[in-house]
């Protein structure tokens, strides 16, 4: 069992999952998104020959991809340096190490989306529509890149680590996939915050605007794409107002810098969380006014509910607990926890608002905004739909992780919270509907 997590696995996902992102792009745009044309491909052609006449073209990249990679990565780093930020510090590590980060997140956002709006538009430096028409050789570089930055992050975390808090496995696969380092730096860059953060998360937008502009080139923007390019918009503005709070959750604090992540934030956020978007380039949409509005008002609902429970959570403790929740006094456990130096800490933990609705309710509304700034696809190919089923089983699995974690930190006083909000993701009142549901439909047959 150890040998398959340790090495098969992990094994199994390094060699995967670059060319399942080649055949996601190829698929979106060659193939109209139908999984079935794909497999008609992989059975006259061959899987490795379909797979070799998709990559080979790309693999390297080009000259054009690896310098809009250069630029954008450089000037990422520029703004992370450059624009005014109050200094953020994560939580303790084991080995008493404090990562300190710059929060500037929102108005490098800003900045990054009206840097390219205006070179693009205003300038006429470029097309933009540039990302689209060079995206396949994009992912070539980026997968070849991410796959070399990896393997530095291993040794470095071997041989020259930027604190205590790195070591060794004896397991080669498991530390490239795994990473050796929780926090590494270099040259006073915080590597998570870049790549997770302001590669990952900051060319997301800057991707789907080119796709946008592609599908505006040649048929004019509908509106499903004006739907969905919106909803991901408010949702990564959302994420870089609340950056300070992603770099302090279980997953920055817990994983580290491998390939796991960091192939996952330079690859895989890129390719598959745009992906609904690439589709619609070729599919346009146009709805009725009134679906269109519907569909808008669901899916930014569900991002400002993200939002609301993330601020609630953050303003308890930051207020020690000296705040209203929904106009009420929160409902707190104090839960004490000793940390691995022995040290005895508290934390608050929320049980009333939208954490009294379940202990992972912020996840479900997340999911929702995937699923509303998706639905302009339709139904016509799953393809579209992959990243909506890839976030659902990541954040249960990741709902199933906290709670693991939480348990082990807090012991009795997680026992007693899971007793005051019983359900761990699904709320009360769910469970209880459809449980009267089955109830009644069982009655009657």
């Amino acid at each position: 069992m150890n040998f398959l997590r340790n090495s098969l696995f992990p094994l199994f996902l390094i060699v995967t999952a670059p060319p399942f992102a080649i055949i996601v792009w190829y698929t979106n745009t060659q193939l109209s998104g139908s999984l079935l044309q794909l497999g008609r491909l992989f059975v006259s052609n061959g899987f490795f020959q379909t797979l070799y006449q998709m990559w080979a073209p790309v693999f390297f990249g080009s000259p054009t991809a690896w310098s809009l990679i250069a630029v954008f990565m450089v000037f990422q780093l520029a703004l992370l340096r450059l624009v005014p930020g109050k200094k953020a510090y994560g939580p303790i590590t084991p080995n008493g190490n404090i990562p300190v980060y710059k929060a500037n997140g929102f108005s490098s956002f800003l900045i990054t989306v009206a840097t390219f709006l205006v070179c693009s538009h205003g300038l006429h430096l470029f097309s933009a529509s540039i990302i689209y028409d060079n995206f396949g050789a994009i992912i070539g570089a980026l997968n070849c890149f991410s796959l070399l930055f990896c393997l530095f992050l291993c040794l470095k975390g071997r041989f020259a680590p930027s604190s205590k808090d790195a070591s060794t496995s004896g397991n080669f696969i498991f530390d490239y996939y795994w990473g050796t380092e929780l926090y590494p730096r270099v040259l006073g860059f915080d590597i998570k915050q870049f790549t997770n953060s302001r590669f990952g998360m900051m060319s997301w937008p800057i991707i789907i605007i080119s796709f946008a502009a592609k599908q505006a080139e040649l048929t004019g923007l509908s509106n499903s794409m004006w739907i969905a390019v919106t909803i991901m918009l408010v949702y990564i503005a959302k994420f870089f107002i609340w950056e300070m709070g992603y770099m302090r959750s279980l997953d920055i604090m817990h994983d580290r810098a491998g390939y796991y992540i960091c192939w996952g934030c330079l690859v895989w956020v890129p390719v598959v969380y745009t992906s609904p978007i690439l589709y619609l380039v070729n599919h346009p949409v146009n709805f009725s006014a009134l679906n269109a509005f519907l569909i808008l008002s669901a899916g930014l609902t569900c991002v400002l509910i993200n939002y609301w429970a993330d601020r609630q959570r953050q303003a308890v403790r930051a207020t020690n607990g000296n705040c209203k929740v929904w106009g009420k006094k929160p409902v707190l456990i104090h839960a004490e926890y000793q940390t691995e130096q022995g040290e005895r800490k508290q934390n608050l933990l929320l049980a009333s608002g939208w954490w009294g609705v379940s202990r992972h309710f912020h996840y479900l509304p997340e999911i929702a905004g995937a699923f509303f700034w998706t639905l302009p696809v339709l139904f016509t190919h799953v393809l579209p739909w992959f990243y909506v089923v890839f976030l659902t089983i990541l954040l249960v699995h990741r709902s199933l992780r906290d709670e693991e974690r939480c348990q082990k930190k807090y012991g009795p006083y997680w026992q007693a919270y899971c007793q005051q909000v019983p359900n761990r993701l699904i709320p009360v009142f769910l469970t209880r509907g459809l449980r009267n549901i089955l109830t009644s439909r069982s009655e009657t047959a």
